[in-house]
């Protein structure tokens, strides 16, 4: 019989910090959880909220909602805060983000002005579209990352936190690969110290909330907490971490196509994908350097679903192309264009073709609602480490060495949800089934 785990009861305030308040996607997500808690919004998208959980047989009509079995922190116990490269309150970002109209801001106006940022660590070296002008100073890297450690201590204890959760939602770093700084802790701390180039801002930020055992989610597809480091200091600490790269539009679309051509044995010749959006995260990735850590990130995925080594004849050597161009006008309606190559019966070609006219913010402010909540789960059930189960929310996610990760949507929400009945003593989901028919 299963055993339910020591789950600690989510008593007093979580605090949220969010690196990068005042772009697009946190506005959003602040602005919807504020407008959810007056009872003018509905929180969809979001699985925590809105989701169900089936239990036992399909005959026991045993599937509460997921709110209702496991032990969530409220939506009324969540105090915000974070940093930014600009000075702004949260309500003006929102109007300047444009992503929701005025007659839904106004709900929450005075709530969003009141929440301001710290000021941010940030290096134009890494981000090259952007110029910070609200930034921290200092003559070495380890000394900004004890900064941040002081902002989350200073912000806990003003605001009278029982518990705080860190989550990425700044800008696409540059590409950076593991090296001799990310080998181990004690090599990482050197290396901020001499002010290497192999770290950056979002690697202090990572270090700062696991040296005070707070949990850290990467919403972006930098290298970040995922290096031996950092991992050796999650571990130390018993601090949990996940990442990276919250799924939202295409690559969504991708782990939910890929697997049905796999599924059906259908082969694939080519995959070519074209992005265009005007927001930010647009204006970021026009340089080179920051798509190419978006690219590997978008790239992952089809070689993980199709597994071209064990099914060569239909997957070995595919054409995959992902371009992304940055289009002013479209603000944050991101629209993506695939054309896929397939081929079938006796090798006769097929294609497919997908328009997706999609809200990038929209999509994304219900995935950080539930990373923020399942992270502080799993920091108060003592799972330390790489939160695999939290897959289903990015399109590069972490996994252990050597294990690759699972990219399939529905395999990832599989592990979610039996991650869930684990964690609560209930049988696990197989879908066998042979115990109606017996």
């Amino acid at each position: 019989m299963p055993t339910t785990a020591v789950i600690k009861k989510p008593k007093g305030k979580l605090g949220v910090l969010i690196v990068g308040i005042n772009g697009a996607v946190a506005t959003t997500f602040l602005a919807g959880v504020l407008a959810i808690r007056k009872g003018t919004a509905q929180p969809i998208g979001s699985l925590t909220q809105m989701g169900a959980i089936r239990l036992g047989k399909r005959t026991d009509r045993r599937s509460p909602l997921i709110k209702n079995f496991i032990p969530l922190a409220k939506l009324d116990d969540l105090v915000f805060g974070g940093w930014d490269i600009r000075d702004e309150n949260c309500y003006d970002s929102a109007v300047h983000a444009g992503v929701l109209e005025g007659e839904h801001l106004d709900t929450v106006r005075k709530e969003l002005q009141a929440i301001k940022p710290m000021k941010a660590v940030f290096d134009q070296f890494y981000v090259k579209r952007l110029k910070g002008s609200f930034v921290k100073k200092a003559k070495t890297k380890f000394e900004l990352a004890e900064q941040i450690r002081e902002d989350i201590r200073t912000f806990t204890a003003k605001n009278k936190l029982d518990r705080t959760i860190v989550i990425w939602c700044g800008s696409t770093e540059v590409y950076i690969t593991p090296g001799a700084a990310h080998k181990s802790l004690k090599s990482f701390v050197e290396a901020m110290k001499k002010n290497h180039v192999d770290i950056a801002p979002s690697m202090l930020y990572a270090y700062a909330a696991l040296m005070e055992g707070v949990p850290f989610a990467n919403g972006a597809p930098n290298l970040t907490v995922d290096t031996p480091a950092l991992m050796e200091l999650a571990k130390k600490n018993g601090v949990a971490v996940s990442g990276k790269d919250f799924k939202t539009g295409q690559t969504l679309l991708k782990t939910v196509l890929a697997p049905m051509l796999k599924a059906r044995l259908i082969g694939l010749s080519g995959w070519f994908s074209s992005n265009i959006l005007g927001n930010r995260d647009g204006e970021v990735l026009d340089d080179p350097e920051s798509f190419k850590t978006k690219e590997e990130s978008k790239l992952s995925v089809l070689d993980g679903i199709l597994q071209p080594e064990l099914y060569p004849t239909l997957y070995k050597d595919f054409y995959h192309k992902v371009r992304i161009n940055y289009y002013p006008p479209r603000g944050d309606n991101k629209e993506s264009w695939d054309n896929i190559d397939i081929f079938g019966w006796m090798g006769y070609p097929m294609q497919i073709k997908v328009n997706f006219l999609c809200r990038d913010s929209i999509l994304a402010a219900p995935i950080v609602l539930d990373l923020v909540l399942f992270m502080d789960l799993a920091q108060r059930a003592g799972m330390k480490g790489i939160q695999e189960w939290l897959s289903f929310y990015y399109k590069s996610p972490m996994s252990a060495p050597g294990l690759y990760p699972e990219h399939d949507l529905f395999i990832q929400l599989m592990k979610l949800k039996n991650t869930l009945r684990h964690l609560k003593g209930e049988e696990l989901i197989t879908h066998l089934g042979v115990e109606y028919y017996d």
